[in-house]
């Protein structure tokens, strides 16, 4: 069961143009015909309408190709860019009606960011870098070295505390920009396409850290990206974006099995379905089953099982969180249900 929502955004509009505040005066226009109707009058519409919630504890996915409005949904969450309509709600309350020294507060106390440019400070080294927000919290020194010193450990950063920026490798810059937002001990997490700018080995390496730390802290994310792939690594849900609007919002296997139309198909249709499968969705009733099959939990990925599946040919049993058995995943189950998977082809797909 989800926790709590920590984060809601609802109705969200950002538009450009002269006067984008007399679209919303007393109209009851569908949000397409409004953006059309807009278009129409010299504005462009860069967020349409956008509603999403985020529970406590939650990594939730925008991604989209570039241009469709994700990056600037991120900026319009914490107030770097000013949205012209909607709401967004941190823990119930509104941050639109903040002033902007309550907004300050906010950002140094419950938002952490983090985004592609790593914008580190050149002439301060790792230890100072990362303590600069603290110093702006009013954090004595000795509490500013202290949690300065918990996240440089907790990044990886051991042994690099005096090293200045232009001594790091871009993955160790990385980690400081992660380390300085971590720093503040954020309710809330925004990370706007934090490791596209690295290579890939690096990339892989960072989504492996961000994964770690994100189990010891558990924190309620946002994170930005283009890369389905990294999606699915990371995301508990998450929401496709185009021209502006949410298309679709669910799990990765959601998506993936289950798309809305061939945009959402197009996005999905290079994913190995095994990546995404997992072990419920593969099962099979068997009365008669061997005693003692190896026992796996309902969740678990089956491209991970398989070496488990490997060694037991007869199969694995799984079993739900009270212990009842649901089924036994085989190889003939599995290949039976990635063949049904494999047929959702985006020709195939019919539009939402």
């Amino acid at each position: 069961m989800p926790g709590p929502v920590k984060l809601s955004c609802r109705n969200l509009w950002k538009v450009y143009g002269p006067d984008p505040a007399r679209f919303f005066v007393g109209t009851n226009d569908a949000p397409d015909a409004l953006a059309q109707k807009m278009r129409t009058g010299g504005h462009m519409p860069a967020a349409i309408d956008v509603g999403f919630d985020v529970h406590v504890g939650e990594t939730f996915v925008i991604m989209g190709l570039s241009g469709s409005g994700k990056s600037t949904v991120v900026r319009c969450l914490s107030r770097l860019i000013e949205p012209d309509h909607g709401q967004v709600l941190l823990d119930g309350q509104d941050l639109l009606a903040k002033s902007d020294r309550e907004l300050i507060e906010i950002r140094r106390h419950k938002m952490g960011m983090v985004f592609q440019n790593f914008g580190l400070l050149p002439h301060l080294n790792v230890i100072e870098n990362i303590s600069f927000p603290l110093r702006l919290q009013g954090l004595s020194a000795e509490k500013q070295r202290a949690r300065a010193a918990h996240v440089i450990e907790l990044v990886g950063l051991t042994g690099r505390e005096h090293s200045y920026p232009s001594q790091l490798s871009g993955g160790q810059q990385q980690r400081v920009g992660i380390a300085r937002s971590l720093a503040v001990e954020p309710e809330l997490w925004l990370l706007d396409e934090p490791f596209s700018a690295l290579d890939p080995l690096i990339r892989r390496q960072m989504q492996d850290e961000f994964l770690r730390i994100q189990r010891v802290l558990k924190k309620s994310i946002v994170f930005i990206t283009h890369d389905f792939l990294e999606a699915l690594r990371i995301a508990d849900r998450m929401a496709i974006m185009r021209d502006g609007r949410i298309v679709q919002i669910g799990t990765p296997e959601e998506l993936i099995l289950n798309p809305v139309d061939d945009y959402v198909a197009q996005f999905t249709g290079e994913v190995p379905r095994i990546k995404i499968l997992r072990a419920h969705q593969c099962v099979v009733a068997m009365p008669g089953r061997p005693d003692g099959l190896p026992q796996v939990a309902p969740d678990d990925r089956i491209e991970g099982l398989l070496p488990k599946l490997a060694a037991s040919p007869a199969g694995l049993d799984v079993l739900g969180p009270s212990g009842v058995y649901l089924g036994t995943v085989t190889a003939a189950s599995l290949v039976e249900t990635l063949g049904r998977a494999e047929s959702a082809h985006p020709s195939q797909v019919a539009h939402g």
